[in-house]
C-alpha cells in the first residue's frame, strides 16, 4: 500500500533563492560555461528544494517540478512530440530543447515554439504543436532520473507531470494540419505513452504520481469531458501503476469533478482558494483522498488558519480522506519571507512566501489530526487583526476623489475627430515605425541603478548617466530611421515595479524573485493599501528625451490592469475597486505628460487578456471594470494627444471587443511567433483604430531578416488597411542585446520602407 497523503504541495519555485539557475542558464547560453556546470547547478537546486520541503515537515514531497525552461516543454519532450523542424537540426537533446524554447540561427533560422500565458498567471509556457503525423514516444529520463536523485538522498517523492488531456488542450495544431483537426484528436495515442510511463514509474518503486489537469478549470465541452473520462479510465485501470493524484488549480473543476470522482484514480487535488468547495453530492468522491488546496499558492498574504481549518472540516464530510495542500504550485510566489529584513515589521507579519506557506500547510495538517497548534493559530489571528486595523491601508482622500468621478471622466471625443487632429499634429508617414518602449538594459545601466539605490551614487550623477543613455538611445533610433521614438527606459528596473516604487500603497521586496519564463524573473510589488501618486514619475525623463529630437517621443506608462496582474494585490476589497485607484494615479501622470508637451502617451496593458476569468460566466464583470479602469487612466488628455496601448501573449479573439472598448488610438499586439494569427480576428471584429501587430519576436535571440519582416507586414495588410497599420516589435527590447536589436530594427525599418 502507498503511504497516505497528509500534507503536500503541487510544486515549488525552481529558479533558485538567489536566481542561481538564471545565472547558470544565461552563462550556458552565452558560451561562458559548459554542460557540466549547468547540470551541477540544476542538480544543486533540485537537492536544495527536496531537502528544504522535507525539513519544513511535508510528508509528501513532489519531484519533477524542476525545469530548465518550462514544464509544458518538458511534457513535449516526455511524449516525444518534438516538431520536425527542431528534430531535423541535428542537435543533442539539450540543444533541441533550447531550440524549441529560444529558436535557432539568425535570419532564416528556426523560429521557437509560441509563448503564451499560463492560464491567468504571469508565468509563460511554450505552446506544443501537434499534428496528425506527430509521432509520440516515451522519453522518461527526466522524471525517472529526478526520482532516483531524490531517493539517493533518502527521500521518497511524488513525480509531477502535466496530464495528457491538458497537454493536448494547451496545444495548437501544427502548421499545415487538415482543416478541422484538433490536437485532442490524438488523445488515445498520447495516453498510450502515459500508460507506458506509469508502468515504468511503478517498476522504479514510485508510490504516487501527480498528473495535472488544469485545463479543466475552464469551460469544457461534452467531448472534452468525455476525453478526461477516457484518460483516467485507461490509466486508472492499469495493472501495474503508482497511485494517481489528479490535480487541478486556478479555479473549480465544475463538471469535470464528477468525471474524476467516478474514475479509478486514488486522489484529486482541488483549488479551494480560487474554486471553492464542491456544491452538492459528488458521486464517488467519498472513496477518494482530496488534496485540499486551502493555502493560497498565488498571493503572499498570510492564511486565515481558522477559516482554512473550517474548510478542511467541510471537505472531511465529502471525501474519503483529506490531505492539506496549497491551491497551486508555489512557483508563483517568492521563496522565503525571512530574506526580506528591510520590510516594515507590521506589514511583514501579514505575509507568507513559499516556505511560510509550506509551514502553514504542515500546521493545518497537524491541526486536522487533532494536534495542538494553538500558538501558530494565535499568531495568525493577531496578524490578521493587525492588518484589518492598520491606518496605512485606507486613504480617505483617494476614496473621496473616486466617489466624485462621473461618466465624463472615462470618455474622450469621437475617434475620427481625434485621428484627424493627431494626423495634423504628428505628420507621420504611412506604416509608421516605432518600438514598444524599453531598449536593452546594459550592465552599466544596471550598475548605475544599483549604486544609486545603495547610496554610492548621488542623484546628480545618476541623472547625468541616465540622460547620457537616453541621448544614446534617441540618436540610435534617429540613425536607424524610426518614426516615433522612445527614451528607452534606462531608469526602470521593471515596468510594474518601477511605478510601484513611486506610488503610495505599494511596497517592493529585495529578494522576492518569481520566474516569468525561462531565465526571466520579476519581483512583483506588494499592493497593500489605497493607491495614489504623490508626485510625477516619468515626466522628467520623457521631456528630456523629447528635447533631444524633432521626432515625436512617446511617454511610456504601465496600465492599471497590468499593474494589478503583475503585483501581489490586496485581497480585502474587490479587484475592480483597486483597479480604479491605480487608474486614477496613472491618469494624473498622463495629464502631466501632456501638459509638458508630450504628444503621444502609451499606457501598456499586456495583461488585459491574462486576467480574463477562465469561466465565461465570470468574464463580463471583469471586462467591465478593466476597460473602465483603462478609460479612466487615459481620458484626461485632449483629442490631439495620441494614446497608445500594448497587449501581448494572448488569445486575443476572446477580448477583441474589450480592446475596442479601451478606445486607444493605436494598439500594438504580439503577433510574430504566431505569424499574424490574431490579425483576422481583429479585422473580423470591425476594429477601426490604429493597430501594430508585432513583426519581431523579442523573446528569442533570433534576429529576423528584412524579407521575413516584409512578409509579415504584407500578411497583416491583407486584413488591415495601410493607413491604420503600425510597424513595431512584439514587445519591449529590455531583455535583448544591442547586437541583436540593431540589425532587427534595421530590418524592420527597411521592410516598412519597401512596403510603403
Amino acid at each position: 500500500m502507498p503511504r497516505t497523503l497528509a500534507s503536500t504541495v503541487p510544486g515549488y519555485p525552481r529558479i533558485g533563492p538567489d536566481r542561481e539557475l538564471k545565472r547558470a542558464l544565461e552563462a550556458y547560453w552565452a558560451g561562458e560555461s559548459g554542460r557540466d556546470e549547468l547540470d551541477a547547478a540544476a542538480r544543486a537546486e533540485r537537492e536544495r528544494t527536496w531537502r528544504r520541503l522535507a525539513a519544513l515537515g511535508l510528508d509528501a514531497v513532489p519531484s519533477n517540478t524542476f525545469s530548465l525552461y518550462d514544464q509544458v516543454l518538458d511534457a513535449v519532450v516526455l511524449a516525444g512530440a518534438v516538431p520536425p523542424r527542431f528534430a531535423s537540426l541535428g542537435l543533442d537533446g539539450l540543444g533541441t530543447y533550447f531550440a524549441m524554447a529560444r529558436g535557432a540561427g539568425g535570419a532564416g533560422g528556426v523560429a521557437p515554439l509560441e509563448l503564451t500565458k499560463w492560464f491567468d498567471t504571469n508565468y509563460h509556457y511554450l505552446v506544443p504543436e501537434i499534428g496528425p503525423a506527430t509521432r509520440f514516444h516515451l522519453d522518461p529520463a527526466k522524471p525517472v532520473n529526478e526520482y532516483r536523485e531524490a531517493r539517493a538522498l533518502g527521500l521518497e517523492t511524488r513525480p509531477v507531470l502535466l496530464g495528457p488531456a491538458s497537454l493536448l488542450l494547451l496545444s495548437k495544431p501544427v502548421s499545415g494540419a487538415p482543416s478541422g483537426f484538433e490536437p485532442l484528436d490524438r488523445l488515445d495515442d498520447l495516453v498510450a505513452v502515459y500508460a507506458l510511463l506509469l508502468t515504468t514509474l511503478a517498476a522504479e518503486g514510485v508510490e504516487w504520481v501527480q498528473l495535472d489537469e488544469p485545463a479543466y478549470v475552464a469551460d469544457r465541452t461534452a467531448d472534452e469531458l468525455e476525453a478526461l473520462r477516457r484518460v483516467y479510465e485507461r490509466l486508472g485501470g492499469l495493472a501495474e501503476r503508482p497511485s494517481i493524484l489528479v490535480s487541478a488549480y486556478f479555479g473549480s473543476l465544475g463538471d469535470a469533478l464528477p468525471v474524476l470522482a467516478s474514475s479509478p484514480v486514488e486522489a484529486i487535488g482541488l483549488d479551494l482558494v480560487a474554486g471553492g468547495l464542491p456544491v452538492g453530492d459528488v458521486p464517488g468522491l467519498a472513496g477518494k483522498t482530496v488534496v485540499a488546496g486551502v493555502v493560497d499558492g498565488r498571493n503572499v498574504w498570510r492564511t486565515d488558519l481558522d477559516a482554512a481549518l473550517a474548510t478542511l472540516r467541510a471537505v472531511e464530510s465529502l471525501a474519503g480522506a483529506v490531505a492539506v495542500g496549497t491551491s497551486c504550485s508555489l512557483l508563483h510566489v517568492p521563496y522565503d519571507l525571512d530574506a526580506e529584513t528591510a520590510l516594515d515589521p507590521q506589514l511583514r507579519s501579514w505575509l507568507a512566501f513559499a516556505d511560510q506557506k509550506v509551514a502553514e500547510v504542515v500546521t493545518l495538517a497537524a491541526a486536522l489530526r487533532g494536534e495542538d497548534r494553538s500558538a501558530e493559530f494565535d499568531e495568525a489571528r493577531a496578524a490578521l487583526a493587525g492588518r484589518a486595523a492598520a491606518p496605512s491601508v485606507v486613504d480617505d482622500g483617494v476614496r473621496s476623489r473616486l466617489a466624485g468621478l462621473g461618466p465624463g471622466d472615462t470618455r474622450r471625443g469621437p475617434y475620427a475627430e481625434r485621428a484627424a487632429a493627431q494626423r495634423d499634429r504628428l505628420g507621420l508617414p504611412p506604416l509608421p515605425t516605432t518600438t514598444i518602449g524599453s531598449f536593452p538594459q546594459t550592465g552599466d545601466i544596471r550598475r548605475a541603478r544599483a549604486a544609486f539605490r545603495a547610496g554610492k551614487l548621488d542623484r546628480a550623477e545618476y541623472t547625468a548617466r541616465m540622460r547620457a543613455e537616453i541621448e544614446r538611445v534617441i540618436r540610435l533610433q534617429e540613425r536607424l530611421g524610426l518614426d516615433v521614438l522612445v527614451h528607452g527606459e534606462p531608469e526602470r528596473n521593471d515596468m510594474v515595479q518601477y511605478f510601484a516604487e513611486h506610488l503610495a500603497g505599494f511596497v517592493t521586496t529585495e529578494h522576492g524573485w518569481v520566474q516569468s519564463y525561462g531565465s526571466r524573473c520579476v519581483r512583483p510589488p506588494i499592493l497593500y493599501g489605497d493607491v495614489s501618486r504623490p508626485a510625477p514619475i516619468t515626466v522628467e525623463w520623457a521631456t528630456y528625451a523629447q528635447s533631444l529630437t524633432e521626432r515625436p517621443v512617446k511617454g511610456m506608462l504601465t496600465g492599471p490592469v497590468t499593474i494589478l496582474a503583475w503585483s501581489f494585490v490586496r485581497d480585502d476589497q474587490p479587484l475592480g475597486d483597486t483597479a480604479r485607484q491605480v487608474a486614477l494615479a496613472i491618469r494624473d501622470e498622463t495629464v502631466d505628460l501632456e501638459a509638458a508637451g508630450v504628444g503621444i502617451v502609451q499606457v501598456d496593458e499586456p495583461a488585459l487578456r491574462e486576467l480574463l476569468p477562465l469561466r465565461v460566466a465570470d468574464r463580463a464583470a471583469y471586462l467591465e471594470w478593466s476597460v473602465t479602469a483603462f478609460q479612466l487612466a487615459t481620458s484626461g488628455v485632449a483629442d490631439t494627444t495620441q494614446v497608445h496601448t500594448h497587449l501581448c501573449y494572448s488569445e486575443f479573439g476572446d477580448v477583441v471587443a474589450a480592446i475596442d472598448g479601451l478606445d486607444a488610438d493605436v494598439t500594438s499586439i504580439e503577433a510574430a511567433r504566431s505569424r499574424m494569427e490574431i490579425v483576422p480576428d481583429v479585422a473580423a471584429s470591425g476594429f477601426d483604430r490604429g493597430i501594430g501587430p508585432g513583426v519581431y519576436d523579442i523573446h528569442s535571440p533570433r534576429v529576423p531578416g528584412t524579407d521575413e519582416v516584409e512578409a509579415l507586414l504584407r500578411r497583416a495588410l491583407a486584413d488591415i488597411p495601410g493607413d491604420r497599420l503600425w510597424v513595431n516589435p512584439d514587445c519591449g527590447l529590455k531583455t535583448r542585446t544591442y547586437e541583436q536589436v540593431e540589425p532587427a530594427l534595421t530590418a524592420l525599418v527597411a521592410a516598412a520602407a519597401r512596403v510603403r
